[in-house]
Parts: structure tokens; C-alpha cells; sequence
């Protein structure tokens, strides 16, 4: 066989390996994941009282932090750490990465008020690390 045809199989079979990971993240018992640099999905459309799980499916540590402007009126402030405020996140992750979950951590939260509530991860925001949950009655 020559080289190219070698590469062209290759790839093929890399590119259909792709799709078979990101089918078994879907079917983890979990709802969102957590990758290198981003929740999988990084849009969740779920009804009011149900509990969105996550989990740390990456091998850095993350946060699960609500944006203190980024939710509904009257809905209760969420994240990892169990802060009061997103401000209070921020400066404690900074302090001593406090709030932090690693590999295989998991965080869950219920969600009673309906709308869309934006979060993101602490040190990899900067990246793009955003997500969101949207509410719906």
C-alpha cells in the first residue's frame, strides 16, 4: 500500500474514533462534561426542578461559576465552592483554587427558575470555557 493511501485510512478511521467519543459522552451518566477548555454541551435546554449534573470528564481542574449578571431574576446563585457571589468565587479560586473539581468530581445543582442561566469555568474562561442553561417550564 502506498503512503497516501496508509494516510487516507488512517484518517478515516481517527475521524469516525471522534464521533464514537463524543457519542459516549452523551450517554455518561452525567449531563455536562468537562473537557480541556469546554463544557460538552456548552448549551443545555432542560425544565424547571430539573438537577443538572456535571462532571469533570478532563484531566485539569475546573469550576461549574454562575455569572452574577448571567441569570434570571429571582433564581438562586450557583457554583462549585458553594460562594454566595460570583465575585466571591473568583477570589477565592485566585486565593488557594478553592471551589475547584477535579477528574471525575462531580457538582450538581436544581433549577427553579425558568430562563437562561450563563456560567463558565474560572481559570479556562479566557478560552472560551462558557456554558449555558436554559430553563424552560
Amino acid at each position: 500500500m502506498h503512503r497516501r493511501a496508509v494516510l487516507a485510512a488512517g484518517s478515516a478511521v481517527a475521524a469516525g474514533l471522534a464521533g464514537c467519543t463524543a457519542l459516549a459522552d452523551r450517554t455518561a451518566d452525567h449531563d455536562v462534561g468537562m473537557s480541556a477548555h469546554a463544557f460538552r454541551p456548552d448549551s443545555l435546554v432542560v425544565e424547571v426542578g430539573d438537577t443538572v449534573i456535571w462532571e469533570n470528564t478532563g484531566s485539569r481542574a475546573h469550576t461549574v461559576t454562575a455569572y452574577d449578571g448571567g441569570q434570571p431574576e429571582g433564581a438562586t446563585y450557583f457554583g462549585t465552592g458553594d460562594f454566595e457571589s460570583e465575585a466571591e468565587a473568583r477570589e477565592a479560586w485566585y486565593a488557594d483554587r478553592a471551589g475547584s473539581i477535579y477528574t471525575g468530581d462531580r457538582f450538581e445543582h436544581t433549577f427553579k427558575v425558568a430562563g437562561t442561566h450563563r456560567y463558565y469555568c474560572i481559570p479556562h474562561e479566557r478560552g472560551g470555557m462558557i456554558g449555558e442553561i436554559v430553563i424552560e417550564e
